[in-house]
């Protein structure tokens, strides 16, 4: 579940807060005047979004590397057929 909390807030009941994440059923986005500028989230979702984030990465690097002196349209055309799932 993803709560929305005001800094004020976040700030007043911090420690229930973290009780909420460590039990890993909850993560927290923290909004400044209705805005969202931060999100709580569980140690191990966080490590698995920094390895799919170096994973993409790696492939986003590889991909410009092999579509480098290809047409822009060519290469978008390409990519949305490995994409498509029919």
């Amino acid at each position: 579940m993803i709560t929305e909390v005001s800094t004020v807030m976040f700030r007043r009941k911090l420690g229930e807060m973290l009780g909420k994440i460590r039990s890993g059923n909850d993560s927290i986005v923290i909004s400044k005047h209705g805005r969202p500028i931060a999100a709580l989230i569980d140690a191990a979702l966080f490590a698995r979004i920094r390895r799919q984030q170096e994973r993409f990465d790696a492939l986003a690097a590889r991909m410009a590397d092999d579509f480098a002196g290809t047409p822009q349209d060519d290469g978008m055309a390409a990519i949305d057929r490995a994409c498509r799932r029919d």
